[in-house]
């Protein structure tokens, strides 16, 4: 008889970091699994720190950028699998509008694959997943109205 799946709860953060370039928004994607996906970066809570501390650490980690949160994007949830643990996870991710401070994707760390500038638009056709998808399609509709102030 199997052994009913343990649960846990996982918490990250992560951010779209985003600058001007003439007309156009520029955000970032971090690639990941030899490239097949790409997604925001963003990544688990350490002890002791907050959701937006976690947002500007990972995003520094994953995309060699630093940048400053604007505002709260808002949050996904999801569940998965481990198998070989058997446990069920439900993970939190928040996000926060980021905007970009300094920093070259070149010098991204060793969990991900690459991470690349792209305009928003092609961001959203690009992006792998559909949580991730829906944060960007917020930050676009906020960017285009700081854009209208």
């Amino acid at each position: 008889m199997t052994k009913p799946a343990a649960l846990k709860r996982q918490t990250s953060s992560g951010g779209v970091i985003y600058k001007k370039s003439g007309d156009d928004i520029l955000v970032v994607l971090v690639s990941v699994r030899g490239g097949k996906f790409w997604c925001l970066p963003k990544g688990l809570l350490d002890r002791g720190e907050t959701p937006e501390m976690t947002a500007v650490r990972e995003v520094r980690e994953e995309s060699g950028l630093s940048g400053r949160i604007v505002e709260k994007l808002g949050d996904i949830n999801y569940w998965y699998y481990v198998k070989g643990d058997n446990i069920k996870c439900r993970k939190t991710v928040h996000f926060y509008l980021m905007e970009y401070l300094s920093g070259d994707t070149a010098d991204h760390d060793f969990e991900v694959d690459s991470a690349e500038w792209f305009t928003i638009d092609e961001a959203i056709g690009k992006i792998s997943f559909k949580g991730d998808k829906g944060i960007l399609l917020k930050a676009r509709a906020r960017l285009r109205e700081i854009a209208d102030k």
